[in-house]
């Protein structure tokens, strides 16, 4: 009964840390995707294509914009993002971590990453690996 109690306890803390980090994350909207028009445009089809419930669309149409620019981070973020959506865990976790290593010095863009791979790893039930990559998240905000 206590192993229970102590996951519990876990998932409770991660969520509200996750919450709290999130009040400080710029949104995906608000960051700059690209430069590229035709990225752009191809971004734009697939937050449309993914808000009327065809992810496996949104996602065709987010590869394309990847091999036009494949070292964005941006777009593997979003890609990240939608693979979480669909229960993909652990790819959605690659995804998130291959962001990270386009992302530079980019904190905000590496913290949410965390966040993402948080996300995945509790869904996939791995709680230390989840605290650890909040725990992340959290000390990229307050650098």
């Amino acid at each position: 009964m206590n192993t229970r109690f102590f996951y519990l306890v876990i998932v409770v803390i991660t969520t509200l840390l996750s919450a709290c980090a999130s009040l400080y994350a710029p949104t995906p909207e608000a960051r700059p995707v690209s430069v590229n028009n035709a990225v752009l445009a191809l971004v734009d089809a697939a937050r449309k294509d993914n808000a009327n419930g065809k992810p496996d669309a949104a996602v065709a149409t987010l590869e394309r914009a990847l091999r036009i620019e494949p070292r964005n981070p941006v777009l593997w973020q979003e890609l990240a993002r939608l693979r979480l959506q669909q229960g993909q865990h652990q790819q959605a976790e690659g995804l998130a971590a291959r962001s990270n290593g386009w992302a530079g010095e980019d904190k905000a863009l590496r913290a949410e990453n965390w966040r993402l791979i948080g996300e995945a790893r509790l869904k996939r039930g791995d709680h230390a690996g989840a605290q650890a990559a909040f725990d992340t998240a959290a000390r990229l905000v307050t650098e």
